[in-house]
């Protein structure tokens, strides 16, 4: 049986108890988010001995760490170091999203050495077997999309991006409309050539009652893909990106009554201006269901520092309501991320996350800066490293710049704020 489903009998299940541990609130408030929909526990039955994590409303704002192999580089094991690297760097989950390689093995290879809740995006299998196997994307069959789900699912996948909302109605409103960038999804663009080419509905959309029969056996939440969202600022809140939105509102709906948890994906890039009405429209249209953005990215000329561009928007957004943010690193739009860029995008994230959460009154969230404050101003260097974000970051820039007075650091020394006071006080 479902999270979901237990949580509408009134049952409190061991993740529903393990979560409301996680995020001091009570088991109750779980279970009722959670049959309500506005909470969502990723969590496979097929997983084993794994960190079961809440999203949700009212729960601290998760973050999110991609990873995996591109067509320049297939080798397991350089993924399984960025996924140490997401995890050190302290990522609630992570995504698989490898598009060359055995998929099959690498997709299980990293569910092997992986705690945290893992998600793929199975069209990305489906599509790139069918143009190794069948001679191009366009002859991918209904049969293949559908297989590639359950085997994920069955592998242990917790959650699933799934572009239901990419169908002919919207696809025309985009022609009629226009845009700078299209169709920026990897996954939205696969489905628009096979579409297109093969005058044809989006069977994800189409048959989505074989996805909700998949999803219920193995208790796979649905992340219901933004296949039309912006990628560009120009292109922001269109008409194509809110039809999308409506059609996930009501796929989410129908995931509901049928005992499937479900979160909506969020837009790309978006001005600062327009983020919050973004978000109270995923909220109203898709009733309270969690929120998941990429960023957004608040504007498109800062390639090499899209995780700041994204950190910027990912604070607005969540302190709006968005209740989970995918990281975005320094690579975006230029290369693969290297481990240092997986480890930059999620520190980026979790800052933005955490802002976010002091905004929305987030039990224990101002707690800890709280902490960090009365150490600083006590000039406790050792014990504030042990609690701050990056601890060994800290800790190797305060090594690196050493103060004759070892009280205090090298931007002020004697002059110190902080010490020059507290010496005042003390007379």
């Amino acid at each position: 049986m479902t999270q979901i489903a237990e949580a509408r009998r009134g049952n409190i299940t061991k993740e529903m108890k393990e979560v409301a541990r996680k995020e001091g609130v009570g088991e109750e408030f779980i279970q009722k988010g959670l049959a309500e929909g506005t909470i969502v526990i990723p969590a496979n039955v097929n997983r084993h001995s794994l960190k079961v994590c809440g999203i949700g409303k009212g729960l601290r704002t998760k973050v999110n760490a991609n990873i995996g192999t591109s067509q320049d580089e297939t080798i397991l094991e350089g993924e399984l170091q960025k996924m140490k690297a997401a995890v050190e760097a302290g990522a609630d989950t992570l995504m698989d999203l490898s598009t060359d390689g055995d998929l099959d093995e690498i997709r299980r290879g990293i569910l092997k050495e992986c705690s945290l809740p893992l998600g793929t995006v199975p069209i990305y299998q489906a599509a790139i077997e069918a143009a190794k196997n069948k001679k191009g994307i366009i002859n991918m069959e209904e049969d293949d999309i559908f297989s590639a789900i359950e085997r994920q699912a069955e592998d242990g996948v917790d959650f699933v991006t799934l572009h239901c909302g990419v169908t002919l109605e919207t696809l025309e409103r985009l022609r009629r409309e226009g845009r700078v960038t299209d169709v920026i999804s990897r996954g939205g663009a696969f489905l628009v050539t096979w579409m297109v080419h093969n005058e044809q509905e989006n069977p994800l959309y189409e048959k989505y009652d074989r996805i909700l029969e998949i999803a219920k056996k193995y208790d796979v939440t649905l992340s219901l893909g933004d296949g039309m969202r912006p990628g560009s600022i120009a292109d922001s809140t269109d008409r194509t990106q809110v039809q999308e939105l409506i059609l996930l509102g009501e796929l989410a709906q129908r995931a509901w009554d049928e005992g499937v948890q479900a979160m909506i994906e969020g837009p790309g890039h978006i001005p600062l201006n327009e983020i919050e009405a973004n978000v109270i429209l995923e909220k109203k249209l898709c009733r309270e269901a969690p929120f998941y953005v990429l960023g957004p990215l608040v504007t498109d000329i800062a390639p090499g520092y899209d995780h700041i561009t994204a950190a910027i928007g990912g604070a607005i957004a969540a302190g709006a309501g968005a209740d989970f943010l995918c990281y975005v690193t320094p690579s975006e739009h230029l290369r693969l991320p290297t481990v240092e860029d997986v480890r930059e995008g999620v520190i980026a994230t979790r800052i933005a996350a955490h802002a976010a959460d002091i905004a929305k009154g987030i039990k224990g969230a101002s707690d800890w800066d709280l902490k960090v404050s009365r150490l600083r101003k006590e000039r406790k260097w050792e014990e504030q490293m042990k609690l701050v974000l990056d601890p060994a970051r800290a800790r190797k820039y305060r090594q690196e710049s050493k103060p004759e007075m070892s009280d205090v650091c090298t931007m002020c020394g004697q002059y110190c704020a902080l010490k020059v006071v507290n010496e005042f006080f003390k007379k």
